[in-house]
């Protein structure tokens, strides 16, 4: 389940995400400054306003009138696919929706943990956000600097993500050290996509 605002809510086929509001004003400099890498978390989970704003932070649509989204995209191709999971499984983010999309109804985060090497940390944390990117939607313009781009635009995105977090009094840890085919198989890729970067998020401990 994700928590809404006020009390925790099942999710079923999908979820429509509350419209991003203005983050609690905070300096650019601030937030840099403030931003670390956790590996243990509070068990409570995101609430559904917070994680509206990380996927939006991640590859939400900032100009809708021309489909832009707010990390750069080489060509504006967008080739990444992100997923969130949770207790209640997997959950794809459709930007242009504004919605997850359930994917996969079991609480995997254990045995991503062990996928990722036996980091048990990331069994613990209330959610891993995973990007994945599909190659040829880059390599049809790019050709062999596609991949360049790909993990670039991975690095934009996954920068996003940690910069909310710290707004939003949340930690976050990106994670790059795992087995790709069985990351894949878990999260349950489309057989062209490859898994390049998870990042834990969760409230830090009391």
């Amino acid at each position: 389940m994700v928590a809404s605002s006020h009390r925790a809510t099942v999710v079923t086929s999908s979820l429509s995400l509350p419209a991003v509001a203005g983050m609690k004003a905070h300096s650019l400099q601030n937030v840099l400054s403030a931003r670390r890498s956790i590996r243990s978390f509070s068990q409570s989970e995101l609430t559904r306003d917070q994680l509206a704003q990380l996927l939006w932070a991640a590859q939400g649509i900032s100009d809708p009138d021309a489909g832009l989204r707010v990390a750069p995209s080489a060509g504006a191709l967008y080739p990444l696919k992100l997923d969130a999971v949770i207790a209640a499984g997997i959950f794809r983010y459709e930007p242009h929706e504004n919605r997850l999309w359930l994917r996969a109804a079991s609480d995997r985060r254990s045995a991503i943990a062990e996928a990722a090497y036996g980091q048990s940390w990331l069994a613990l944390a209330p959610c891993l956000l995973s990007l994945a990117a599909i190659m040829d939607r880059s390599a049809t313009k790019y050709g062999a600097r596609a991949e360049r781009f790909v993990h670039l635009e991975v690095g934009h995105t996954a920068q996003n993500v940690l910069l909310a977090a710290t707004a939003l009094g949340l930690g976050a840890t990106p994670v790059g050290a795992f087995d790709d085919a069985t990351l894949a198989r878990l999260l349950e890729l489309e057989p062209t996509a490859q898994p390049i970067y998870l990042i834990a998020v969760g409230s830090p401990p009391d």
